[in-house]
């Protein structure tokens, strides 16, 4: 039995940094046993995203970066025999693997397969209506709405029946994170679904993964109190695992960043809802006896996970119509800059007013602490910034009605010139929007539907 496999990712959401897998590939070449590089870009937000792209283009809908991440390492992979496992399929895999196809084919790469994981669109079994009465767990309701999409979370014993087929690349659509590195540990170290403490420490590694460079450092970075060496050539995550499920987490040598077990808990306790019964399609995550060892320079090695019986339903994501959202954005500085940049937008608001516009039209000002406490003002309802600086007005509304979110874009153009004193750098912008929620689904409605198809 394969005693070490390893598994590096160069990717911890959307638009990561490109070029992160490159020390991870350069040093995957040193070690022998299995080797994976995985790529993590999918969250709901850019699945929904993706979803609004394939309506344009039915050709599109996978990641808008994937050249950018494939390109770069594809050769480095294949001449390695790294394999690739990813999500960037998002909204249509077979799509994605048809441009890994064409990459390969431009830069000389030949005898490339690429499988692709199937089964998470639950519209192509289930009829839309039925969808639309299931109860959200979470977001938005559905009354009135028209669904887009729905996506189920697949688990890890779906992507280990991809990797079986010893494709290059492997690229899904919508699974669990931890998937994305407890597929590959099922394959090759032929974990059963009895095996629920083993697939428990494969679903922390997969976690402590899944974000990329969050565990090395990068999101743990906070000058004077949690001090990173080399932030910018931070290495991102190789996790080193054994047939007993103990595994390492580790960084490319000679990159900056660093791994130790406050990065560890850090990343751990990352959308960690209930750390005694955290819950994957796979098995029921108990973290609560987790153990973390330094066992050398940038080496964190996980032992203690506990699983137990996986739960009977699966986690969906059903994104839906949502509309318009309008957006314009008008800078004033300088002098007295509070007071224009209030008036601006007391201006717009009146005459959205005198027009009838009935859609809800966010108005604020931007400036010193406007994200930290959302409206400029103290507790008491008091501001207190100083009157002289910049401020940017911002005003925003969402509506079914394209012309309606326009409007409310047009109205903060309008004051470059009729406004208050000294108002540029106006940009503004209307878009298509898609809005989501959750819903739980009986797994026996997903899991025989699941396949699998290899391109080369």
């Amino acid at each position: 039995m394969t005693q070490t496999v390893h598994i590096g990712c160069g990717a911890g959401f959307m638009g990561d940094r490109f070029d992160a897998s490159l020390p991870i590939l350069a040093d995957m070449t040193h070690r022998e046993g299995p080797k994976y590089l995985m790529f993590e870009v999918l969250a709901e937000r850019t699945l929904a995203v993706a979803q609004n792209v394939r309506r344009e283009d039915p050709s599109k809908g996978y990641s808008p970066y994937l050249d950018h991440y494939i390109r770069p390492a594809l050769a480095k992979a294949k001449a390695g025999g790294v394999t690739i496992v990813s999500n960037m399929g998002a909204a249509n895999p077979v799509g994605a693997a048809k441009r890994v196809l064409e990459i390969a084919r431009e830069e000389g790469i030949h005898g490339l397969t690429v499988a692709v994981l199937l089964g998470d669109d639950l519209t192509e079994h289930i009829p839309t209506d039925e969808i639309a009465n299931m109860p959200t767990m979470e977001g938005i309701g559905f009354e009135g709405r028209t669904i887009v999409a729905a996506n189920a979370y697949l688990g890890a014993r779906s992507v280990a029946h991809a990797v079986a087929t010893g494709a290059d690349v492997v690229l899904v659509g919508r699974t669990t994170d931890s998937a994305l590195a407890l597929g590959p540990l099922i394959h090759e170290f032929g974990w059963t679904e009895q095996d629920l403490d083993l697939l428990a420490q494969g679903t922390v590694t997969g976690h402590l993964l899944e974000c990329g460079g969050q565990v090395t450092g990068c999101y743990f970075a906070d000058p004077g109190f949690k001090d990173v060496p080399r932030l910018s050539e931070a290495g991102f995550p190789i996790a080193e695992i054994r047939a007993d499920g103990h595994f390492t987490i580790t960084k490319p040598g000679g990159t900056g960043g660093l791994v130790d077990k406050r990065t560890v808990t850090e990343q751990l306790l990352y959308e960690m809802h209930d750390p005694a019964a955290y819950l994957v399609p796979d098995v029921t995550l108990d973290c609560t006896g987790l153990q973390a060892e330094e066992t050398g320079p940038d080496r964190v090695t996980i032992t203690g996970a506990r699983g137990h019986t996986p739960p009977p339903t699966l986690k969906a994501t059903i994104s839906v119509d949502g509309g318009w959202l309008g957006e314009a954005f008008l800078t004033y500085s300088g002098p007295n800059a509070l007071a224009r940049a209030d008036l601006a937008g007391q201006i717009v608001r009146e005459r959205l007013t005198a027009q009838g516009a009935n859609e809800p039209v966010r108005i604020e000002t931007l400036g010193a602490y406007a994200t930290l406490d959302g409206g400029n003002t103290d507790k008491r309802g008091a501001r207190h910034l100083p009157t002289d600086g910049e401020y940017t007005v911002r005003v925003a509304t969402q509506s079914v009605d394209k012309a309606r979110a326009q409007q409310v874009c047009d109205e903060l153009m309008m004051l470059y010139c009729s406004g208050p004193a000294g108002g540029g750098g106006y940009r503004g912008s209307v878009t298509s929007q898609i809005a989501t929620a959750s819903v739980l689904i009986p797994r026996e409605r997903v899991e025989p539907l699941v396949r699998v198809e290899v391109f080369s």
